[in-house]
């Protein structure tokens, strides 16, 4: 039963070594904690870790990966470059065209490099993707 119960609690192992010297440097110039500072790092340490969020969970497993899902990705991104679509973070739209169109001429990397090895679907998408954000470049940057 006590083997049990030691199973669900877990417990976490720190390393507390210095792998450079720098860190040593560093230690050497803050001084020596006080004993009430380290024994509240020591019993931060020692508490199992809290759980994972449960609205992490509730929006459900992440795509696939494959090559479309990449695709998809990389589109987005430009388009929030473009201004097409607002940011995730701000929810605003900006226009940041230098950067949509390295995210562009990757994708066109990719159609290159990939030339021959994709099957029907994942070429007309590539292609279609393509086309479509070159096309909305144009109209931004105004050539």
């Amino acid at each position: 039963m006590a083997d049990k119960e030691e199973e669900e609690k877990g417990f976490v192992i720190k390393d507390r070594r210095r792998f450079s010297e720098g860190a040593e440097k560093e230690e050497d110039k803050q001084g020596p904690q006080s004993e009430a500072a380290s024994t509240a790092g020591e019993q931060k340490e020692e508490r199992p870790e809290e759980p994972v969020d449960q609205e992490e969970h509730a929006q459900g497993p992440f795509p696939e990966v494959s090559l479309a899902t990449f695709i998809f990705s990389l589109s987005s991104s430009a388009l929030v470059h473009l201004g097409e679509i607002p940011e995730p973070e701000t929810s605003q739209k900006r226009v940041d065209l230098p950067i949509a169109k390295q995210i562009i001429d990757t994708l066109g990397m990719l159609q290159e490099k990939t030339k021959g090895n994709l099957d029907q679907d994942e070429e007309r998408l590539l292609k279609s993707v393509l086309y479509d954000l070159r096309m909305r470049y144009i109209q931004k940057s105004g050539k």
